[in-house]
């Protein structure tokens, strides 16, 4: 049984493991940690809102139960965020913050979402990368107990706020046509949670491929929707 606490439960993919968590009976505990209120409700949900997300490293060793696994779902978009240098702080950041302070608070499972193809040829250049592998290679620097890396391609499914509505839309509609192609490029936000929150389980049944697991597309395909089970 395992106590889980969750950043970023306001985002899509966020949104998705939370989802998950409360509906698991291996997770009997759920603490989130968020500027906005959340949508959900459950008796072993105990969400805290702070604004000021510089404070929320700080508040997760005053956890209780203490977690044993850390989902870190965080991201923004450079325009909401206000400019590169503000998303820097927050995709970057404020991740790598947390993931320490998860680490001196004895937490044995952090996941992190990152993004495919960050460590592309090219990609690797990109800005957006730039943020997820920095993340990456600290979390790795770390050494929890287990690490486990989530890449998703586009993230599908209804939010709040789309990034790219008529792409997100168009790849959306492409399991009419080839749901093989579509798992290439993009997964819903409900599968992208499940294979989270089910390579958590395996990494605790002592069944996780390595210490540091990256799940590329593939695998989130597989554990969140092929292999899952309610």
């Amino acid at each position: 049984m395992t106590t889980a606490a969750v950043f970023g439960s306001t985002g899509a993919v966020g949104n998705g493991i939370l989802t998950t968590l409360l509906a698991s009976d291996a997770f009997p505990s759920v603490k989130t940690i968020s500027r906005r209120p959340l949508k959900h409700q459950s008796p072993k949900l105990e969400a805290r809102e702070e604004v000021d997300s510089s404070k929320w490293s700080g508040m997760i060793s005053t956890l209780s139960p203490k977690p044993s696994a850390v989902f870190n779902a965080v991201g923004t978009m450079r325009a909401q965020a206000g400019g590169l240098q503000n998303q820097w702080k927050i995709d970057h950041d404020l991740c790598i913050e947390t993931a320490k302070a998860a680490k001196q608070a004895g937490v044995k499972t952090y996941v992190f979402v990152s993004g495919a193809g960050v460590r592309s040829l090219v990609g690797r250049y990109l800005p957006y990368s730039r943020m997820k592998i920095g993340v990456e290679d600290a979390i790795k620097e770390l050494n929890f107990e287990h690490a486990i890396i989530v890449r998703p391609g586009m993230v599908l499914g209804a939010r709040d706020i789309p990034k790219a509505p008529f792409l997100e839309k168009s790849i959306g509609s492409l399991h009419k046509i080839s749901p093989a192609f579509q798992d290439k490029i993009g997964q819903d936000q409900t599968i992208i949670g499940r294979a989270a929150v089910a390579a958590v389980c395996l990494a605790h049944e002592g069944k996780a491929p390595s210490k540091y697991w990256v799940l590329e597309q593939a695998d989130i395909i597989k554990y969140g929707r092929d292999e899952w089970k309610e």
